[in-house]
This record gives C-alpha cells, structure tokens and sequence, in this order.
C-alpha cells in the first residue's frame, strides 16, 4: 500500500475519534478505503510501527491514537457535548488542543487518589495550580508506551 493511502487512513481514524470518542474497527477503515480486511490490518501495522498509533498487543484494535485513548481511562475529557478518554495527562491536554475546543478535564491524581479538575478555555488551562510531573523521559515513551 502505498504512502499516501496509509496516511488517508491515519487522517480517517482522528477523525473518526473526533466525531465518535472512539477509534473505528479495521473492518470500518477496508469499507471506507475499499481495502480487503488483511490490507486494512496491514495499514494498521503499519501506522504502529511509525508511530502514529499503537495497537493493543497481538491484535488489529486501536489502543491509542495519541493524545486520544481507545480504551476508558482515569483521564477524562469533555468536550463538544462528548467525552474523550487520554492516555495520561498530557494527551488529556493534547484533547482540546487536537481539536481545537474549550475541556474540562478531570483525572486522579496518581499519587494520592484525588479527583483534579482543569479547564481549557481559549487554549489555556484555566485557574489551576495543579503539575504535572513525567517519571519517564520523552525519549523512553515508545520503550513501554502503556506504562508511560
């Protein structure tokens, strides 16, 4: 499959998070592209492997598409009357910058439990004192992307 193809389906699956809060079944990409289903499985491959999303283990199914998450996590997003799971703070604030929109988002807080609440509005986080702090560096993500 060529390039151009693969990223088509890359830009189809945000979309398709976008309007849906989830990411489609490879069999809804091969339908949209006209692809047979082992092609569609291959395009997701390889968007894996570029890093452009991240498959649960040994399957065809869609973990992350970063910033949004496939699956529900603590780290929640309301946004355009719909609510969006990340897979950790800075895809839960990666949310309303992707799709250019006001949040709230709300998440616990990993070392103690408690419910923190922020707001995006006007692409800034809105009366909060709340940090964030990354125990593994960028340059590791990609080593253990679920733990990170």
């Amino acid at each position: 499959m060529n390039g151009d193809k693969v990223w088509e389906i890359r830009t189809f699956i945000y979309q398709h998070f976008a309007e849906t809060t989830c990411p489609p079944h490879v069999d809804e990409v091969a339908s949209r592209f006209s692809l047979s289903h082992d092609e569609a499985v291959s395009a997701y491959r390889e968007l894996h492997q570029r890093h452009a999303l991240y498959l649960k283990p040994n399957t065809h199914e869609i973990l992350m598409a970063n910033p949004f998450s496939g699956v529900p996590t603590p780290f929640q997003v309301h946004a355009n009357d719909r609510t969006y799971f990340a897979n950790c703070a800075w895809d839960a604030l990666g949310i309303p910058a992707a799709l250019h929109t006001d949040a709230e988002i709300e998440a616990a807080c990993a070392q103690n439990g408690e419910l923190i609440r922020l707001r995006v509005s006007n692409r800034k986080v809105q009366g909060s004192e709340v940090l964030v702090h990354f125990l593994v560096p960028f340059r590791d993500w990609y080593n253990d992307l679920t733990y990170t």
